[in-house]
């Protein structure tokens, strides 16, 4: 049964076998898997919606072995996709965590297909570096399928919308970049400009009967329908409800106390209490204190949900759990720029696809490129710190009318749309020449024009000889491939000139709290604290905060949704000493 706050204000405790707290991927996945064993479940969720940053994604999973994947490429193995993340991960690789997650990530999707609402397409991502030992072009990453919201019934209300800078007038677009080619190409083919024309209206009847999008993709469908899975199962989702303390009893979590309906209520939790909070992407003083550009005093901009603000962390500080922040990238950056509102506020956009276009490059603040555009926001992000200098970690995206008009930049659509009100708003900077430029955004002509300059020399060919953009499968991936020779270079010839300033930001925080591969928060020195789990990113990432697929996040987070929730039921698993039902709280940690 579906519960949100609106419930007897009488209410002062509830029981259960599992308290989750937060309803995104992470502690969704969860819940179903263990509620799926019998288990009594309650969701707590701190916003008045639930799908978290899950809903503001793309959706897509990183399952190495899955059978879609399979079917693409055979001749993919386990054994290769463990020694990519050990390369990827370097002195951070996890073996234990990353031989769970080959091991059971398969076997998640398996369970999550035949016995919930929860679907997969193939995509045909590349890993983000395909010619490192043990990378592929295609076969690892998955795509949740298209939902229809409507099936949520009343609690469609309750579904978090996307993030509304990256929809177009509320439509939201498949991460598996099919529909925007059909977008990009509408004036060009009959056969887009049909499909672009269904799309409209389908969007426009929906809107007028629903006031938003009702067939969502992307994150926003493997929000819902992790969700429409969990309340078929009864399981209750208390929306609006934050939690805000742990109740411990003799060494063990037992519950928390939580807000509802304005009263503090104790919720036990006979097996476990599992903190998905989110991470904190938006918890001010841990982000100054992880994040490097912020010690410099640079600026960072998050288009995650801002009710991320570290509070399963601090829950479990409380408890004397201790919250290192490790690795050099904490986070999944984000190139992020500032969209201005009507009221003064700033919406987030995340450079997604921009930065692969033909004709698009990146400058730092001194106008000199620094990077291959066309590498994941993740590499690009991290290669923004690398080269800031002081507060300046920001760079400027440029392009010419021919390539603004094609493509769009950023938050600007390509033409037809109208760019005059971004130019007004200072969102989009606009010169006449590339000397006119530079002056608009503040950096030397003479360097801008030098970059551009050099630049161009290689892409008249389709070449790119400082940073080899359009060399692997990824880079051309998310180009465009009518362009040729190279999809992901053009030159930048035809006046006038554009730019958008693109900050740091993220896609949700890396470390988190040390767990063991049930989940089991450690305290100090190294022991399970007994009945306190943590997941999705709350718990610290296995991929030693590194990049290396689409999906990354989202397919360790449900893998490990999936082993948490059949720990607290007490299964067997292969890869692990089995655990004996009602014993999941002993404080035990195996050893594999």
């Amino acid at each position: 049964m579906n519960r949100d706050t609106q419930q007897s204000s009488t209410t002062s405790a509830l029981e259960c076998d599992v308290l989750v707290l937060g309803a995104g991927a992470g502690g969704l996945s969860t819940a179903i898997t263990a509620a799926k064993q019998g288990l009594n479940v309650v969701v707590l969720e701190k916003e008045k919606v639930f799908g978290g940053t899950t809903a503001f994604s793309g959706g897509v999973l990183w399952v190495p072995g899955n059978h879609h994947g399979q079917r693409q490429n055979p001749a993919d193995s386990r054994e290769a996709a463990r020694e990519y993340i050990r390369n990827e991960a370097g002195e951070f690789f996890d073996p234990e965590g990353v031989d769970a997650f080959l091991s059971k990530g398969p076997e998640m999707v398996d369970f999550f297909e035949q016995h919930t609402e929860v679907k997969f397409v193939p995509t045909l991502y590349p890993d983000y570096h395909p010619t490192r030992e043990g990378g592929v072009d295609i076969g690892r990453s998955i795509l949740a399928a298209p939902f229809d919201i409507r099936g949520l019934g009343k609690d469609i209300k309750r579904m978090r919308p996307p993030l509304q800078t990256i929809t177009f007038i509320g439509m939201m677009f498949n991460s598996s970049n099919a529909d925007l080619k059909h977008f990009f190409n509408a004036t060009r083919s009959v056969l887009s400009f049909l499909y672009v024309v269904k799309r409209l209206s389908t969007h426009a009847k929906e809107l007028l009967l629903y006031r938003r999008g009702v067939n969502v993709t992307s994150g926003n469908a493997l929000a819902a329908r992790l969700a429409k899975s969990a309340l078929d199962l009864g399981i209750p989702i208390y929306t609006g409800t934050p939690a805000n303390s742990l109740l411990r009893e003799d060494g063990c979590v037992i519950g928390a106390t939580a807000l509802i309906e304005g009263k503090q209520t104790t919720i036990k939790a006979a097996k476990g209490v599992v903190l998905a909070c989110g991470g904190f992407a938006h918890d001010v003083e841990r982000i100054r204190k992880a994040y490097p550009h912020l010690q410099q005093g640079g600026e960072h901009h998050s288009p995650v949900p801002e009710s991320n603000t570290g509070d399963g962390l601090a829950m479990a500080e409380q408890l004397g759990v201790k919250v290192d922040y490790r690795f050099p990238d904490p986070a999944a950056w984000m190139p992020t720029s500032l969209v201005p509102g009507k009221d003064g506020s700033y919406g987030k956009f995340p450079h997604l696809l921009d930065r692969y276009k033909p004709g698009v490059i990146g400058v730092d603040p001194d106008g000199r490129r620094f990077c291959n555009e066309s590498e994941s926001y993740h590499d690009v992000g991290a290669a923004m710190v690398r080269n800031s200098r002081g507060p300046r970690t920001f760079m400027w995206l440029i392009c010419d009318q021919q390539c603004l008009s094609k493509y769009g930049l950023g938050f600007v659509k390509p033409s037809p749309m109208p760019t005059k009100g971004l130019i007004r708003q200072g969102y989009l900077k606009k010169g006449t020449s590339l000397s006119a430029l530079a002056e608009a955004i503040g950096v030397s002509p003479a360097q801008l024009e030098q970059t551009v300059e050099e630049y161009n020399r290689g892409a008249e060919h389709g070449e790119d000889h400082q940073f080899g953009r359009g060399t692997t499968t990824f880079n051309r991936y998310l180009a465009d491939p009518l362009h040729q020779p190279n999809p992901c270079v053009a030159p930048i010839q035809k006046a006038p000139f554009y730019a958008v300033k693109a900050y740091m930001g993220d896609l949700g925080t890396f470390d988190g709290m040390d767990t063991n591969v049930y989940g089991q928060v450690l305290d100090t020195t190294g022991a399970a604290i007994s009945g306190l789990y943590a997941v999705g990113n709350d718990r610290r990432s296995i991929m030693g905060g590194s990049y290396p697929a689409a999906g990354i996040t989202l397919g360790p987070i449900m893998t490990f949704g999936y082993i948490t929730g059949r720990h607290l039921a007490g299964l067997d698993d292969e890869l692990m000493v089995p655990v004996a039902a009602g014993n999941t709280r002993k404080g035990v940690t195996h050893e594999h």
